[in-house]
């Protein structure tokens, strides 16, 4: 009875009783309650600033949209072309750095450092169809069997040119072959006193020269190598192109062109200091951005051709991705590639038609 009549005069009935004590028995059994917050999941990603800058627009949009719905913290680093060789040689030295690594050429030097993307090259063409061929040759080694990178997409490399000065030269469809521009730099020459160098084609070592010279070795049907990977440099048609290649350079260039960089053509042509170059839409993008008179002149013409018919082209750049073995998360980042990849006409319109995909199917 005195039992009850405590409990009654602290307003409790006998049910709250017994349940306030054994909630309190209970926290004392379990002790003080800690509660740990899961850390987030990041992507770290770096590419290079693109030629055509509303891609980086798209793309780091894109990224961090993607990031939002996947619980994933995205930053996006973008550097110059020409830092890009430079900053991947750091990163491997410190062992860290990031997660994707976009090259614009095969990354084959850093194939010991990099991961192997089978899974995420057979995961893509199992919801996009095949790769294609170019892509696959310059990310796999049949030797090590090994995929060393990951190619979202390519860029084609037209030949560009003034139409209104081609026109005064009898050519208002532009060149069709290698030997049209020997013909046509001394008219332009003597019509435009104020062009010097006719002919936009850089002669140095940077990513369009190098492009620009395999474009003309190829289509003097000379090669590096031939289709058992032996060098076959040495050749007379390889020493055909060299001698027009000098030949060209007589007639059409300057010494400047021993000092150009990837951006030199562009500029070149967007100043109307030259009729012909050797490039990708960016130069007339870039005009179209800067609403630039020149771009109402600017068209396009397919691979030239050489004496005997041959006419090749090389690709512009080619986005390859590569993890590297430091990655710290290698799994977001195969993830990343296979949206990307599945999203890919959205970054076709985001480039302006800058950037080919990879993965047709996409």
């Amino acid at each position: 009875m005195e039992a009850s009549s405590m409990t009654k005069r602290k307003g409790l009935d006998r049910r709250e009783f017994v349940t306030t004590a054994g909630t309190a028995a209970l926290a004392a059994a379990l002790g003080p309650t800690i509660l740990i917050r899961r850390a987030q999941k990041t992507l770290k990603i770096i590419q290079w600033s693109h030629f055509v800058p509303a891609y980086d627009v798209w793309f780091d949009r894109y990224a961090k949209d993607w990031g939002t719905a996947k619980g994933v913290e995205v930053t996006v680093d973008h550097i110059a072309l020409a830092d890009l060789t430079t900053r991947a040689n750091a990163e491997v030295a410190a062992q860290q750095g990031h997660d994707l690594f976009q090259f614009l050429s095969p990354p084959g030097a850093f194939e010991p450092q990099v991961l192997d993307m089978t899974d995420v090259v057979r995961d893509a063409e199992r919801q996009n169809g095949p790769l294609i061929d170019l892509c696959k040759r310059s990310t796999y080694n049949p030797v090590t069997r090994k995929w060393f990178g990951f190619s979202d997409n390519y860029v084609p490399d037209p030949g560009d040119y003034l139409k209104s000065i081609w026109t005064e030269v009898g050519m208002p469809n532009g060149p069709v072959t290698w030997e049209d521009l020997v013909t046509a730099a001394p008219q332009i020459k003597a019509k435009h006193p104020e062009i010097q160098i006719p002919i936009g084609i850089g002669m140095s070592q940077e990513l369009d020269s190098n492009m620009a010279a395999r474009a003309m070795l190829w289509s003097f049907d000379g090669s590096i190598q031939d289709a058992n990977e032996n060098v076959v440099l040495k050749s007379d048609q390889a020493l055909e192109a060299l001698t027009f290649g000098a030949r060209l350079f007589k007639v059409g260039m300057t010494p400047a062109v021993f000092s150009w960089n990837a951006a030199s053509n562009n500029q070149a042509l967007n100043a109307r200091q030259t009729g012909y170059i050797l490039n990708s839409i960016s130069a007339y993008r870039t005009a179209q951005d800067n609403k630039l008179p020149v771009a109402d002149d600017i068209f396009f013409v397919p691979a030239l051709k050489g004496p005997r018919g041959t006419g090749w082209a090389s690709e512009h750049v080619m986005g390859i991705y590569a993890i590297w073995k430091f990655a710290q998360s290698p799994d977001v980042a195969k993830q990343f590639l296979l949206d990307l990849v599945a999203h890919y006409r959205d970054a076709v319109t985001g480039s302006k038609f800058y950037n080919f995909p990879s993965f047709p199917g996409s």
